[in-house]
């Protein structure tokens, strides 16, 4: 299971909710993994329930979009972000009935999972093999091809996204390959 450096009840929501999981990096862009995945947790107890794909799905965009903004805000963009956890979930009740684990049960191979992954709003490649790479390392969906259809992020012992996080010392390994990526753009470009 995901563990990151976070609340307790927060990683439980994770442990337990594939939908939180799926919330989370969602919103793991332009904020700290901590943030992004700590959001799902926040965002229940704002509701008062763990929310499901239906209800999220069906929510006015004003009033979600007040949810994520109330101090502190859910994410830096709440109003971008709000609009694009409904789509997701929009997305998921489309096409799996708004079961969130249904994206990932059945899949024939790796290969099926990505494109699964890649039809879901905002999710790019990135994006998707990372989210592939997690539900290997952290959840056990490992249809054959996986780590190949995760890229590099399905690496045994890579230390480059979310899916790699267990403790502060994996977390600390991830920023330094993130870090080292910033710099190695930075200096190609200029």
């Amino acid at each position: 299971m995901l563990s990151l450096p976070i609340d307790a009840e927060a990683n439980a929501l994770l442990a337990r909710d594939p939908l939180a999981v799926l919330i989370g990096l969602t919103l793991d862009q332009q904020v700290t993994m901590e943030k992004a995945f700590t959001s799902p947790y926040v965002l229940a107890r704002r509701l008062g329930h763990e929310p499901t794909a239906g209800e999220l799905a069906g929510f006015d965009l004003d009033e979600l979009i007040g949810i994520f903004a109330t101090p502190p805000a859910l994410h830096r963009f709440p109003k971008a972000m709000a609009a694009r956890v409904r789509d997701v979930c929009r997305a998921l009740v489309d096409g799996y009935g708004g079961d969130p684990e249904a994206l990932w049960s059945g899949v024939a191979d790796g290969s099926e999972l990505l494109n699964r992954i890649l039809a879901l709003p905002g999710f790019g490649r990135q994006k998707a093999q990372i989210l592939v790479a997690l539900l290997g390392k952290r959840y056990g969906v490992r249809p054959p091809g996986w780590r190949e259809a995760a890229g590099g992020y399905g690496d045994e012992d890579a230390y480059r996204s979310v899916a790699d996080v267990v403790d502060e010392e994996s977390l600390a390994r991830v920023r330094a390959y993130k870090k080292q990526l910033k710099a190695e753009a930075k200096a190609a470009g200029g």
